[in-house]
């Protein structure tokens, strides 16, 4: 095999100390930047406007007069639309459908009932009022992440969606900002870093307040926005992309290399594995690799990745292999098998399950409707994708009636004064005699 992705079995002695150094991720404790992000929302919490022209000069190059001149315009964002090349144009309306479509299948709706005591129950659900997006900016171009942070929002109904970019010398993509009108956001702020998300979570004179902030950053914003959680709601603090590719030996080794290269190349810390219980698969596909990766532009990063946190892992049989893949709840799980449904019910913890030879996890990202923010470092456990759900909100509704109010009152006297609650008992008790 080649020598850049490392070789596991199942069978070895020591295999689950091997994996357990394998998958081992914690974000680095980094004192220095937990502190710069904690005086930078800090400042910005308290000197507003002035903090964020002072941040963008420093850290973006982009020096102004005041903040009303980081908004952009919609017009601008139009005429961005306008500019791009007409196939990305098409493209991008195309994914914006699907991710659209997909994502009305998650609305939740408002229900009530009545007990047989005539009392009221029921669920209230409300969209968020204002939801921030936070965008990396300058020359990246990430406009999959504007659609599939904006539109889930959109399709709950949220009244207001404000988008963060950051604009280096004043430099920004066209793409995002063309997908920013496409998804339907209604504020755009040239603004980034850390002072981004403090102004939506504090608001400023000129940027709006959120309840709930989303989307991709680099070290200072994911600790930015752990560190404003609380005041505000969050999607999540991402770790590094991962994927997990169980092969039968049925799907083209090339097809499985490039999906490997396709997390590997996000960045050195990027996790990719292939689970197989087949040794004459596991060899082809990392002869593949060794072939294909020369061709990669980069090839650089994706070496790195595959070296320090990628592995080809044999197993005794294939419903071992979805075991394993449930112990490390996968952020991108691909069935590449011949029979994807006979595999699936067996799959307790993943992110996204991408089924069958054809169906590469790339499709997810951009196009195929499915959200791409995604639960990462093992907390598909206990989290799911980003949703319409995440910017809905629940209340829950109770109208007593006269006579439910009896045996209701009665109850929650009886287990309050077990509790030494006792104005909560009495709250409940006048209720029963009407005094």
């Amino acid at each position: 095999m080649t020598d850049i992705l490392r070789q596991l079995d199942t069978a070895q002695a020591d295999f689950d100390a091997r994996l357990r150094e394998l998958t081992a991720w914690q974000d680095e404790d980094d004192r220095s930047v937990t502190e710069a992000v904690a005086a930078i929302i800090a400042d910005v919490a308290q000197r507003g406007d002035a903090a964020l022209l002072e941040y963008t000069a420093r850290f973006d190059g982009l020096a102004v007069d005041a903040v009303s001149q980081l908004e952009v315009a919609p017009e601008r964002r139009v005429a961005a639309l306008q500019r791009i090349d007409p196939a990305h144009r098409e493209a991008l309306e195309y994914a914006a459908r699907r991710i659209r479509d997909y994502h009305q299948h998650q609305l939740q709706t408002s229900w009530q009932y009545r007990d047989g005591e005539d009392n009221l129950l029921g669920q209230k659900i409300t969209p968020l009022a204002r939801a921030g997006i936070y965008v990396p900016g300058g020359k990246a171009s990430y406009p999959s992440s504007v659609l599939m942070n904006a539109l889930p929002a959109k399709v709950a109904g949220v009244p207001e969606i404000v988008m963060v970019v950051p604009a280096p010398a004043g430099e920004l993509n066209d793409l995002v900002l063309a997908a920013s009108h496409i998804a339907g956001v209604d504020r755009v702020f040239t603004i980034g870093g850390a002072q981004a998300v403090a102004a939506l979570a504090f608001g400023t004179v000129s940027v709006p307040a959120v309840d709930k902030i989303v989307g991709p950053g680099n070290i200072y914003v994911a600790e930015a926005k752990r560190q404003v959680f609380g005041r505000v709601g969050i999607d999540m603090v991402a770790g590094p992309s991962e994927i997990l590719v169980i092969g039968d030996g049925s799907t083209d080794p090339d097809w499985v290399a490039m999906d490997l290269f396709s997390q590997a190349e996000h960045d050195e810390n990027a996790q990719s594995l292939l689970l197989s219980p087949d040794p004459a698969y596991l060899e082809a596909v990392a002869a593949s690799v060794a072939r294909l990766l020369p061709e990669m532009e980069r090839a650089e990063i994706i070496r790195s990745s595959l070296a320090r946190r990628g592995a080809m892992i044999r197993t005794r049989d294939l419903d071992e292999a979805v075991a394993l893949s449930n112990r490390l709840a996968p952020e991108h799980l691909e069935l590449s098998v011949a029979d994807p449904e006979s595999l699936l019910p067996l799959v307790q913890h993943a992110g996204a399950i991408f089924m069958g030879a054809f169906t590469s996890e790339s499709l997810g990202d951009y196009c195929a409707g499915p959200n791409h923010v995604l639960p990462t470092s093992r907390s598909a456990r206990f989290s799911s994708p980003l949703g319409v759900y995440d910017f809905q909100k629940r209340s829950s509704i109770i109208m007593c009636s006269g006579r439910g109010v009896q045996e209701l009152g009665a109850v929650a006297s009886t287990l309050a004064r077990g509790e030494s609650l006792t104005a909560h008992a009495r709250s409940a008790e006048m209720r029963l005699t009407g005094k």
